[in-house]
C-alpha cells in the first residue's frame, strides 16, 4: 500500500489576509471638495453658455417682432410698404439707442408692437433733463432723415410706395413730437418747459375725439400717470434739480424741436398723394 501524497492531501494555505485600512480622511476631503470644484465648473460653464446667448435672444426678439409686425402691416397695405414702415420704425428707435449709449446708458434692442409702434428699454434717460431732451429728439431726427432718404428713391424710380413711406415715415415723426410724455416732444418738453404737457395733453384729446383712435386713449392714459408722478415728485423737491437746464442749452433743444416740426409739415405736404378711388 502505498503512503499517501503530502503534496496531494494537503489543504490548500489560506490566502493571506491583508488588514484593508479606511483611507485618511484628508483623502475623503480632498475627493469631495474635487466633485464639488468640477460641479462648480460644470454650471459656470453652463451658465457663460447662457449670458454669451442672452445677446442672441434678444436679437431674435427683436427680430421676432419685427416680423409679426411685418406680417400684420403687409395684411393691410402689402408687402413692400409694411416693409418698409418697420424699416422706418426701426431706424427711428435706433436714434434714441445711439443718443442713449452717447450718454453711457445701456439700451435694449427695439422690441415691435403692431399697431403700437416700437419701444427700447433703459434704466433712465439721462441725468437730467437736457439728456432726457436730446434722447427724446434723436429719434425723430434719424427717423426724419430715414424718411427723407425715400424721396430721392422716388423721384428716381417714380414708384409711389416711396412717397407713400416718406409721407408717413414724417407723419409719424411728426406726431411723436406732439409735447406729452411719453411721446418724443414730451421727453423735448422735460429741458424746454414742462408746463407744455397740459398743453400737449390738451391736444391729444381733441385729436382724439376729431379722430377716435385706441392708441391716442392709450397715450392720454400713460401721459396723464406719467405726468402726475413727476408732478409730485417735483412738488416734494425730489427732481428740483433735474430740471434745471441752462438757457443756451434750453434755446438749443427749442430750436430742434421747432425746425423739426417745420421741417416735417414741409415734407408732408410735399409728398401728399392723393387717394384715388376707382
Amino acid at each position: 500500500m502505498e503512503s499517501p501524497n503530502p503534496l496531494l492531501e494537503a489543504p490548500p494555505p489560506p490566502p493571506p489576509v491583508i488588514d484593508a485600512e479606511p483611507p485618511p480622511r484628508r483623502s475623503r476631503l480632498r475627493e469631495k471638495l474635487g466633485a464639488a470644484g468640477a460641479a462648480l465648473l460644470a454650471f459656470l460653464a453652463k451658465l457663460k453658455a447662457i449670458l454669451l446667448f442672452l445677446p442672441k435672444v434678444k436679437l431674435l426678439a427683436t427680430a421676432g417682432t419685427m416680423g409679426v409686425s411685418l406680417v400684420a402691416y403687409a395684411s393691410i397695405w402689402g408687402f413692400g410698404f409694411g416693409a418698409g414702415f418697420v424699416v422706418l420704425l426701426l431706424l427711428h428707435e435706433l436714434g434714441h439707442v445711439i443718443q442713449l449709449r452717447r450718454e453711457g446708458i445701456r439700451a435694449s434692442a427695439p422690441i415691435f408692437i403692431p399697431f403700437l409702434g416700437a419701444v427700447i428699454g433703459s434704466r433712465s434717460l439721462g441725468d437730467n433733463a437736457f439728456a432726457e431732451a436730446k434722447v427724446g429728439l434723436a429719434g425723430p431726427v434719424l427717423g426724419s432723415i430715414a424718411a427723407a432718404a425715400c424721396i430721392p428713391i422716388y423721384h428716381a424710380t417714380g414708384n409711389d410706395l416711396w412717397r407713400a413711406l416718406a409721407y408717413t415715415g414724417f407723419l409719424i415723426n411728426l406726431f411723436n413730437l406732439i409735447p406729452v410724455v411719453p411721446l418724443d416732444g414730451g421727453r423735448a418738453m422735460a429741458a424746454m418747459s414742462p408746463w407744455m404737457w397740459v398743453a400737449g395733453f390738451g391736444a391729444l384729446v381733441v385729436l382724439a375725439v376729431l379722430a377716435p383712435n385706441p392708441v391716442f386713449v392709450l397715450i392720454l392714459v400713460v401721459g396723464g400717470f406719467e405726468a402726475y408722478r413727476r408732478w409730485q415728485q417735483y412738488r416734494r423737491g425730489v427732481v428740483g434739480s433735474y430740471y434745471h437746464v441752462p438757457a443756451l442749452d434750453r434755446a438749443l433743444i427749442a430750436a430742434v424741436y421747432v425746425a423739426l416740426i417745420a421741417l416735417l409739415v414741409v415734407g408732408m405736404h410735399a409728398m401728399n398723394l392723393p387717394r384715388t378711388i376707382a
